[in-house]
């Protein structure tokens, strides 16, 4: 992996970069942090679409809520970017996780007084998902401050496996709580999680070197001019847009899965809607991830970014093709568990190599932008594609397209990567 400038602010002393992640006692609050508002986001995953159909009856108010998750990428991606880039990323995230506490706050506090209405429910979910947003925003600055570039991958691997585990664990958790709260009462989970997240967060303050001062006002880019800032870096860094455009059609791969999967079981493996083996297929997905955030770090301590992608993306595709072309839903268990490895592989291997190579004072902006791309456009036109096919054709040309998108980016990347070889002088 090139060697980058690092900044080491886990520990004042030179020896900081030799510390082990799990000694780096801003890390350590800040992963708590990330598991225990991650517990109480994945009982509000499926709480939120109960009450909603619970409260309003429309089957496009439940649709609307779950497209509230990715609209704000669309709306207030690069907006966010900037603002992070702008302003202390520790407070703001702390300020974001107090806002989206009172926000997830008030629909048990609706409910309880009895004026509770579907059209809440709708702002609550987009708002919320608007404060995660820019939460995340501050994230991408936040952890390289804390943790080093060198342990980027790491760090990254230990986040999303967690919340990988706690995702699993909370939608477990929430049909049990719904049954004894209800749906509202349940939200009130969520709220807590994120007061304390947000209390874990103020713990980091002591470990992390304080960040340098913004420049004065009277120098500082105008807002537009911080934007363009930000796509000017990511469009003429080739192998960063590579991986970009990489990451989005992976997210559309994910989209495609995720939204046909339910169809692809009861049309093709013969697991219905009421059979519990459905849970299954969606927790073999789930815990690949939980396998691939432990097998990263040790790739990337083999292979660079880039090269990662060689041999994981095909690999991803001939997993989704055995998926696609199975009867047999202890076949397609196996496959969606080891394709849910290689994607979050590639997921997270994505964003740490963003994280390895942007400015710190661009971090906000250029991952942002990305993440746009992926979570924004990805994984809402890969459902919608699939879901088209599906009609037009059949479930299993529908899920085709997950394999399709894998395909063509590992073509991408190996077409890029042979022109390289050929062509040595034009690597960036």
């Amino acid at each position: 992996m090139t060697s980058l400038p690092q900044k080491d602010v886990g520990d004042p002393t030179p020896e900081a970069p030799q510390v082990p992640l799990r000694r780096v006692r801003g890390f350590r609050w800040f992963w708590l942090s990330r598991v225990v508002s991650g517990l109480g986001s994945a009982v509000t995953t499926v709480a939120l679409p109960v009450l909603t159909f619970q409260e309003t009856g429309s089957p496009l108010m439940v649709s609307l809520v779950a497209a509230a998750a990715t609209l704000p990428y669309v709306v207030f991606g690069l907006i966010a970017g900037t603002v992070a880039d702008r302003m202390d990323r520790r407070r703001l995230m702390i300020v974001t996780e107090w806002l989206n506490a009172a926000c997830i706050a008030s629909v048990p506090l609706a409910s309880a007084l009895g004026f509770l209405t579907g059209g809440q429910v709708l702002f609550v979910a987009l708002a919320s998902a608007s404060l995660t947003l820019f939460f995340e925003a501050g994230v991408y600055g936040f952890v390289p401050d804390v943790v080093g570039k060198d342990k980027l991958t790491e760090a990254n691997s230990a986040v999303y496996g967690a919340q990988t585990v706690v995702r699993i664990a909370g939608n477990a958790l929430a049909g049990g709580l719904i049954v004894v709260f209800r749906p509202a009462g349940t939200l009130a989970l969520d709220a807590l999680s994120f007061a304390v997240s947000a209390l874990l967060l103020r713990a980091v303050a002591r470990t992390v070197t304080p960040p340098e001062k913004p420049a004065a006002a009277a120098k500082r880019p105008g807002f537009g001019q911080s934007v363009r800032e930000g796509l000017r870096f990511l469009h003429h860094h080739p192998t960063l847009r590579l991986m970009t455009v990489v990451g989005t059609l992976q997210s559309f791969s994910g989209g495609a899965i995720i939204g046909q999967l339910v169809v692809f079981a009861d049309r093709v493996l013969g697991v219905h809607g009421s059979d519990g083996r459905i849970g299954l297929l969606y927790m073999a997905w789930s815990a690949g991830g939980i396998g691939g955030s432990f097998l990263l770090p040790r790739l990337r301590r083999r292979f660079e970014a880039v090269p990662l992608l060689l041999g994981v993306l095909p690999l991803g595709a001939l997993l989704g093709l055995v998926v696609v072309l199975t009867s047999d839903w202890r076949i397609a268990l196996v496959a969606l568990t080891a394709w849910g490895s290689a994607y979050l592989v590639v997921l997270v291997n994505t964003m740490t190599y963003s994280q390895e190579v942007t400015p710190s004072e661009l971090q906000g902006r250029v991952n942002t932008t990305r993440r746009t791309l992926s979570s924004g456009l990805g994984v809402p036109l890969g459902a919608l594609v699939a879901s088209t096919l599906t009609v037009q054709v059949d479930i299993r040309a529908g899920m085709s397209a997950a394999v399709v998108s894998l395909a063509l980016a590992a073509v991408l990347v190996w077409g890029v990567q042979a022109r390289r070889w050929l062509r040595p002088g034009e690597g960036g």
